[in-house]
């Protein structure tokens, strides 16, 4: 969980004491991962996971894809936000992490709504363009490995829906996109990943500052025709 980029702290807590609504559930989750070695740094902000929240709900979203589990407090954020007979599937490279969310997600009653799957997530995408087709998803959130952006971007673009919203996690990273003495592979990735966006001609974007940086994702109304 980076921290809110550009805020004061006192700020930030304002923003969190004045409009956060997490529940039991989730608060009880974000405590047991950030307990783990790295999970402050991996796990999506409350405040971050309210707006997923909001933002599926809006599309309105019947199938959701999440590249990159975790532990799952944003797959559990996003399942609440489906519509009636919703499913959302999400993908990681590993059981570990999201066995810690599994048990959340059942006492939210949405663990019935949600399908994990254990792999490579190029090779689960891959495989859900050949037996399902392109268009199937409302809404995809991506928050995975970071060199590896690109290659989910082009198949969550091929997933997506005609009025479907991508959201791209960590676009910011922790501010050292605009630190030139930062170039470590993946600083150096999400600077590439975020141009890439920007100069699109099929989509329209903005990177909000928020967290750590997210990027909302549409296709273009003449792409969708």
């Amino acid at each position: 969980m980076a921290n809110q980029i550009g805020l004061p702290a006192g700020l930030s807590d304002y923003i969190r004491e004045s409009s956060l609504r997490e529940d039991e559930v989730l608060r009880k989750l974000r405590e047991t991962t950030s307990e783990l070695a790295t999970g402050s740094a991996m796990q999506v902000m409350p405040e971050e996971g309210q707006l997923l929240t909001l933002l599926a709900g809006l599309t309105p979203a019947r199938r959701i894809l999440e590249i990159g589990t975790f532990t799952g407090y944003s797959t559990l954020c996003l399942a609440r936000a489906l519509a009636p007979g919703g499913r959302l599937v999400t993908c990681d490279i590993t059981d570990r992490w999201p066995q810690i969310g599994a048990d959340y997600w059942t006492r939210a009653g949405v663990d019935g709504q949600i399908d994990l799957r254990i792999g490579d997530a190029t090779d689960t995408l891959k495989a859900m363009i050949a037996d399902e087709g392109p268009g199937g998803f409302d809404f995809v959130f991506i928050d995975a490995d970071k060199q590896r952006y690109p290659d989910y971007y082009e198949m969550a673009l091929t997933l997506l829906g005609d009025h479907g919203l991508i959201v791209v996690d960590n676009t910011l990273f922790f501010g050292r996109v605009a630190d030139p003495d930062a170039q470590d592979a993946d600083t150096a990735a999400i600077r590439a990943f975020n141009i890439l966006v920007r100069d699109d001609p099929r989509v329209e974007m903005s990177l909000v500052p928020m967290a750590d940086g997210i990027t909302l994702i549409r296709k273009k109304q003449r792409m969708r025709e």
